[in-house]
Order: C-alpha cells, then sequence, then structure tokens
C-alpha cells in the first residue's frame, strides 16, 4: 500500500484568532464567510493538512490553493476581494439619456416609443430596437407617453359640460 504524504501549510496568520473569530460572526455574506473560516482553522490548528481543509469545507484543493495565494499576496483585504464582471456596455449614452429625460420633462411630447427610437437615432445616431427604448422609458425612467386622446370638432362644448356636471358628483 502506497501512502502519500499529506501536504503541510507554509503559511503565517497574522490575524489573532480572537479577531478571525469576530469577523466570521460579523460577516454577511458565505463566500467572505467560508474564506475566514480556513484562516481560522488555520490559526487556531484545528486543521493540519491541505486535504483536510479542501475536505471539511466541500471545495477543490486548487480552490484553497487560490485563496492562500490571496492572503499571501495582499493579506485579509485581498482574501476578501470579489471581483465582480463589468457586466454589458450601455447601449443609451448618458448624453442621449440626459437628453431623453429633459425631452420627456418638458420637450414636446412623444407620440409612440417608435418615435423616440427614431428621434435617438437622428439626433443622437443610435440604432436601439423598440424593446431596449421601451425599458428606458417605461421601467427605468417611469415616463409615460401622454397624448391627449382626438375629439371631435363637431362635439357641443356646452353639452360636454352638461355631462361632466350631471355624471360626476363628489361623495
Amino acid at each position: 500500500m502506497v501512502r502519500f504524504m499529506a501536504r503541510l501549510f507554509k503559511i503565517t496568520i497574522e490575524e489573532s484568532a480572537e479577531f478571525l473569530e469576530k469577523q466570521l460572526k460579523n460577516t454577511r455574506t458565505a463566500s467572505q464567510k467560508e474564506r475566514i473560516q480556513v484562516l481560522w482553522w488555520l490559526k487556531t490548528g484545528q486543521v493540519q493538512e491541505h486535504q483536510e481543509l479542501a475536505h471539511r469545507l466541500g471545495r477543490d484543493k486548487s480552490t484553497i490553493t487560490r485563496w492562500l495565494q490571496k492572503y499571501r499576496r495582499g493579506g485579509l483585504s485581498e482574501l476578501l476581494l470579489v471581483k465582480k464582471a463589468p457586466g454589458q456596455v450601455q447601449h443609451l449614452t448618458i448624453e442621449a439619456l440626459a437628453g431623453l429625460k429633459e425631452r420627456l420633462a418638458t420637450g414636446a411630447p412623444f407620440k409612440s416609443y417608435g418615435e423616440i427610437v427614431e428621434w435617438l437615432k437622428t439626433e443622437y445616431n443610435l440604432e436601439l430596437t423598440y424593446a431596449t427604448v421601451y425599458a428606458w422609458v417605461h421601467y427605468r425612467l417611469q415616463a409615460k407617453l401622454k397624448v391627449p386622446r382626438p375629439q371631435s370638432a363637431l362635439q357641443d362644448l356646452q353639452a360636454v359640460e352638461l355631462f361632466k356636471k350631471t355624471s360626476f358628483q363628489q361623495y
């Protein structure tokens, strides 16, 4: 039977066990909690082998190695830093967004979202889809395209006023 030597740690933890325990209790995210847990187990001497640490956390050994490399490089702050992907670039430029807000608030009202698409194309040279413009205007800017309903030129204004007085009574 061949037995392999367990890989021992060669790392010095700068923080005290009490500090790590306090951080462990105050940390809110699971990813940060796991990383602090690794340091606490090493500092208190509960774990001596790389494989045991990976087994306790249910993580791959390479993940533990990567975390410890981060700690060696920059300490606790580097270890707890979780990078986020930058995400997709916004379709609507800052200038176009400012112009759109201004036009919606004070300018001539748009009759449709299609009209806004055309306006953005002519004013800012932006090729946006109807769905993108709708999402921006309706959900993000929470603007409504208010256009009065058409009225007949032949209607009797006195009859309209009489209707308003008699049908909508205040309670």
